[in-house]
């Protein structure tokens, strides 16, 4: 889409903050009015339109993707875009420990374990921890917990929660984030131990450090919109 506009700006709508194009409403992929309930997000997404040049790039407006996203998707059917996601709770990374190195099993322990002793005494739940890949059962009780966490989420933490659980692999970090209950740099830093300690063991490969710089990013712009909200 070639741009058309010279000027985004924040408008209120209803009580909340719109988008406009030149005096023109932005609208989702679904037509819906892309309305938000915080000035600052609506100030950060009308920035991310003003930024565009002459032809649009969607992967330049993070924000604006996930705005869009929480009212097409997360609004209408809030039970069914979260039980992607909800699911984790049965295969948490911080569950999976190495068999074989020492070492990485200390580091995964320093790291992990205050994040899983966090989620038991938030929703009172418990843990099966295994070395390996083979997966196991966590208990119903804390899959149903967890799920039930997720649920309670309005649908712009909901949709935020999304890229932070799919990109680590945590459902318990994606929570913590959510909840401002650790650093992000520290959950980052947690997500990412394995790919980190392998890289200092084995050497780096360009490959791999490009998805995780992509991974980066689009983490940082879910913590962003947590922060805006």
């Amino acid at each position: 889409m070639k741009r058309f506009w010279k000027e985004a700006s924040v408008v209120e709508d209803g009580g909340g903050w719109g988008i406009a194009l030149d005096g023109r409403p932005v609208r989702t992929p679904q037509r819906a009015p892309l309305a938000v309930a915080n000035p600052a997000l609506a100030e950060a997404i009308a920035a991310e339109w003003q930024a565009q040049g002459e032809t649009v790039d969607p992967a330049a407006m993070p924000l604006t993707g996930l705005a869009n996203a929480a009212i097409d998707l997360a609004m209408p059917g809030p039970a069914v875009f979260a039980e992607p996601v909800a699911a984790y709770a049965a295969t948490d990374l911080f569950c999976y420990r190495d068999d074989r190195d020492a070492l990485l099993q200390a580091e995964q322990a320093a790291a992990w374990n205050p994040l899983l002793a966090w989620a038991e005494a938030r929703y009172g739940v418990e843990f099966e921890i295994t070395r390996g890949i083979l997966p196991i059962d966590q208990p119903p009780a804390t899959v149903a917990a967890l799920r039930t966490a997720v649920l309670a989420l309005d649908p712009w933490r909901m949709t935020a929660l999304t890229p932070l659980v799919t990109i680590g692999g945590s459902l318990v970090a994606g929570l913590a984030m959510v909840e401002g209950a650790f650093d992000p740099e520290d959950l980052w830093s947690a997500v990412s131990l394995d790919e980190h300690y392998q890289e200092r063991r084995w050497g780096a490969d360009a490959l791999a450090q490009a998805q995780r710089a992509a991974h980066k990013r689009d983490w940082d712009n879910a913590v962003r919109f947590l922060g805006l909200l």
